[in-house]
């Protein structure tokens, strides 16, 4: 009898045809959504001296990229992703080529605004190579749990890697070298990716509507409700530690403390992906929920016992581990509760849930720590609560069908 292969489950999804060249293209544009931010931060900083200014022009372009990320999901949704994706990924690369210049020719600071406001129609990559996923394995729910894994468990290890990629090549070459190479590397793996025709996900034009998935949908908005809350968390814990570091006098540290939170997700993702749940998501979800809310303890505990950064290291690194698996479970939850012809449109509005949360958590983590130092842990641990008790009031909702 051969040898039993742990992995198995991961050699038999890229052993679907085509399944390699989409998803090696698709990560290559993914890496800089995590290099974007930073990289603008330490462009801007490095020009003009503000970070308020630099902290604001990302905040922008963020708020923008909510509103306009489900119009040009829902674009896909009608036209195809190879239609929509190429001409929204161009503008988007152009607005952060337009960005550098207006930094490099001291132009007014509205220019920057404008500039990264424009890249807003930079297209939710992640979401169509899980679009890709659902078409591909839609008659195997096991294979698309796995595939729902490791895309998480990519989003982890993108936005691990991607600051300190950008970290290295504004501090080492010039400020504008992050930017620049992030813009390179989205356009060309947005455009490769687009290319993968033999894996691109039919349009649905039966079923495809022009009223949002969210319409007649309550599983689909207690969802949303729950991410809302879990960028909150995200938010909050990254500011509150990055406070807690500068307060400590390792402010440089506070980016490796944090990746460890990524990597413990990336690490319960990829495992997550080998196991095969019983029970449906909507039953899952909630559980997963109540062991994100329990581990955001950690941190808060750590802290306020005066354990200090290694501590820190250690909680966030337990913590991380609950956030894979509560987002596959609420990703295939979108999935199951989205309509087919709106599943590109459905997914990005669970981006936009995030990071409207994540917003939202950023400035209620900064006061927290400002003004009461390590208590501040309890703004995270206080969203993770919230968001089991949004997915607890609303379980009936998660297992009920869209309405027609």
């Amino acid at each position: 009898m051969p040898p039993h292969n742990p992995l198995a489950p991961y050699a038999r999804l890229f052993a679907v045809p085509g399944a390699r060249a989409f998803t090696a293209w698709n990560l290559l544009a993914r890496l800089p959504m995590g290099m974007f931010g930073v990289s603008a931060v330490l462009m801007i900083s490095a020009a003009r001296g503000s970070y308020a200014l630099a902290g604001a022009v990302t905040a922008t372009g963020l708020a923008a990229t909510a509103v306009v990320g489900p119009l040009t999901a829902r674009l896909v949704d009608r036209h195809g992703q190879a239609r929509v994706t190429v001409p929204a990924a161009g503008l988007a690369a152009l607005g952060s080529l337009a960005l550098v210049v207006c930094v490099r020719a001291d132009a007014p600071a509205w220019t920057l605004f404008a500039c990264y406001a424009a890249t807003a129609t930079t297209p939710n990559t992640g979401g169509m190579s899980r679009a890709r996923w659902s078409h591909l394995l839609r008659a195997d729910p096991a294979a698309l749990h796995t595939a729902n894994s490791f895309e998480q468990a990519a989003d982890e290890a993108c936005f691990m890697l991607g600051p300190v990629l950008a970290t290295f090549l504004c501090t080492s070459f010039f400020p504008e070298a992050g930017t620049l190479t992030a813009a390179l590397m989205f356009l060309t793996g947005a455009v490769l990716f687009a290319a993968q025709k033999r894996t691109e996900p039919p349009i649905a034009t039966g079923s495809v509507r022009p009223r949002s998935p969210l319409r007649g949908n309550p599983g689909l908005t207690a969802v949303l409700a729950a991410f809302l809350c879990t960028g909150a968390l995200f938010g909050s814990l990254e500011v509150v530690t990055i406070g807690f570091a500068d307060a400590e006098g390792h402010r440089p540290a506070a980016g490796a403390v944090l990746a460890l939170q990524a990597a413990g997700s990336c690490a319960a993702g990829l495992l997550y992906g080998l196991t095969r749940p019983s029970a449906p998501a909507a039953a899952r979800f909630p559980r997963c929920l109540a062991a994100m809310a329990a581990l955001a303890l950690l941190p808060l505990a750590a802290t306020t016992a005066g354990g200090g950064l290694p501590a820190l290291a250690v909680a966030l690194l337990l913590a991380g581990m609950a956030t894979a698996p509560t987002m596959v479970t609420g990703m295939n939850l979108v999935q199951g509760l989205t309509p087919p012809g709106s599943l590109n449109e459905g997914m990005t509005l669970a981006v936009t849930g995030l990071l409207a949360g994540i917003a939202a958590g950023s400035a209620a983590g900064g006061y927290a720590v400002e003004h009461a130092g390590a208590a501040g842990y309890a703004v995270p641990a206080a969203a993770a609560a919230t968001a089991l008790l949004t997915a607890t009031a609303g379980r009936r909702a998660l297992a009920a069908r869209p309405a027609a």
